[in-house]
């Protein structure tokens, strides 16, 4: 496993990191804790150094099994874990001022809950789990911050940015308030390559890449007669006609690269680690067969630069979470 440098925090993560959100048993429908305390496992014996998870992901669920295997394990594993908004709206609204999202209490106190579920002294990387620019400069969230950090509850800041938003977080990386961003960045979606990636280089910020297969729409396995079970977030993502569009596009990519839908995987996740601005690619990771798939693709190597050219002609505007 490659690692990469995570902006000016300096910690060395691997460049496939474990996304915790489908192991915390909601939304994404399915999840076994056998089986993901098993992918964790299996994921540090190959090489993923940093975990990312958050205290919504099952109300602290997912956070009680990363700190299980975390504290296990004599490897040195970076938590990343967030702060859910405390009006519980996701993306977070310009018209709603920071104070009713994240005041310093709410801060502080999710903090506490999110150390407790992992059961460690300390949270390498402390997010909020939403932003707009407009709470840069206001507000207390900033001064519950660095009071953590002086607490040495937390190490180092950073933000998660909205959906097929990146430009909603150049004023906090500009100002300087945050360590790292997570940012959608995949083949469908590069438009971070066009403004966030060269201001986090300039201002050496790490940049952590979610959802780089769309919500498994990168796989190649969904079609227009996939189901998933009831209560899954994917039927409302992939509602109405979405799936057969989804299916036209895949095969596209397929039909231009040359490539079975089996190797798409591995192609999506090499497309988010050919910019070297991304620390590390955060897949979520619910099985022992895919913590291996995935981790194969961290060996350092991206996509060559005309297979990366030919993949541009497939960005694909859209929003399936607000839509």
């Amino acid at each position: 496993m490659n690692l990469r440098t995570l902006g000016r925090t300096g910690l060395r993560v691997s460049e496939i990191g474990f996304g915790a959100w489908g192991i915390g048993a909601k939304q994404w429908v399915g999840a076994r804790d056998d089986e993901s305390l098993r992918a964790l496992h299996r994921a540090i014996d190959l090489g993923v150094t940093l975990v990312d998870t958050a205290l919504a992901y099952g109300d602290g669920h997912s956070e009680r099994l990363v700190g299980e295997v975390v504290r296990a394990r004599r490897d040195r594993i970076r938590v990343a874990t967030k702060i859910y908004p405390k009006n519980r709206r996701w993306p977070a609204r310009r018209d709603v001022p920071v104070a009713e999202v994240f005041p310093a209490g709410h801060v502080a106190a999710c903090t506490e809950e999110s150390l407790r579920h992992l059961g460690l002294e300390t949270i390498d990387l402390q997010q909020l789990h939403v932003w707009t620019d407009e709470f840069a400069g206001r507000g207390d969230w900033l001064e519950a911050v660095e009071r953590l950090k002086r607490q040495g509850k937390i190490r180092h800041f950073g933000i998660s940015l909205g959906e097929h938003t990146p430009d909603n977080g150049l004023r906090a990386v500009e100002s300087g308030l945050v360590d790292s961003v997570q940012v959608i960045y995949n083949i469908f979606d590069p438009s971070p390559e066009e403004r966030l990636f060269p201001l986090c280089r300039k201002m050496n910020v790490g940049v952590l890449a979610r959802v780089p297969l769309d919500e498994g729409g990168l796989t190649g396995r969904i079609g227009p007669d996939t189901e998933f079970p009831p209560d899954d977030f994917r039927n409302r993502y992939f509602r109405g006609d979405r799936k057969r569009q989804l299916r036209e596009r895949v095969e596209a990519i397929l039909a231009d690269l040359g490539i079975r839908a089996e190797a798409l995987p591995e192609t999506a996740l090499r497309f988010a680690l050919s910019r070297p601005e991304v620390s590390s690619v955060i897949p979520g990771m619910r099985s022992v067969r895919n913590v291996e798939a995935n981790c194969a693709s961290g060996d350092g190597k991206g996509l060559p630069p005309g297979t990366l050219e030919r993949l541009r002609k497939h960005r694909w505007d859209r929003n399936f979470y607000a839509d």
